[in-house]
């Protein structure tokens, strides 16, 4: 089960908030539930192994840039910052070198009332590719529970 975050009126799929440093792209959410301990998803979120067994083919990386692999295709993103077992928030280089302050980050919450676990992911994308992206993370996101068991 999948559950995109909305604000009162918005789309039914996302969350917009300009930027207006970057006009182009709009800020999205994505959340879904996770059966697994934090320690479990953050190690599938911080580290090449961990995330070439869900979000790429392959990663490799050099420092903080983390070259992610697809189908013949590759992109590179900067690890701007984490904090072990609840957030990792990446910065592609292209838009980096862009000046854009977009960035994609997935986030472990934990509901103080029930315990339950879920991943909440942000990320930017062009106004007429969110509903593209939004899918996009939703499958890599079926992934990652296939690959915890959940």
């Amino acid at each position: 089960m999948f559950r995109v975050l909305a604000m009162p009126e918005a789309l039914s799929h996302c969350i917009f908030r300009h930027d207006f440093r970057d006009m182009e792209r709009v800020e999205f959410q994505v959340e879904v539930p996770i059966q697994a301990s934090k320690g479990s998803i953050f190690t599938r979120l911080n580290n090449p192994s961990g995330l070439s067994e869900w979000f790429a083919d392959d990663v490799n990386i050099k420092k903080d840039v983390f070259t992610f692999f697809w189908d013949g295709s590759e992109e590179s993103a900067r690890l701007v910052t984490q904090k072990r077992e609840e957030f990792v928030k990446f910065r592609w280089m292209e838009h980096e070198e862009e000046g854009a302050k977009t960035f994609f980050e997935m986030r472990i919450k934990i509901d103080p009332l029930t315990g339950d676990t879920a991943l909440l992911v942000t990320d930017y994308a062009e106004e007429d590719e969110v509903e593209e992206a939004t899918l996009l993370w939703e499958k890599q996101l079926r992934d990652l529970k296939r690959v915890l068991g959940g």
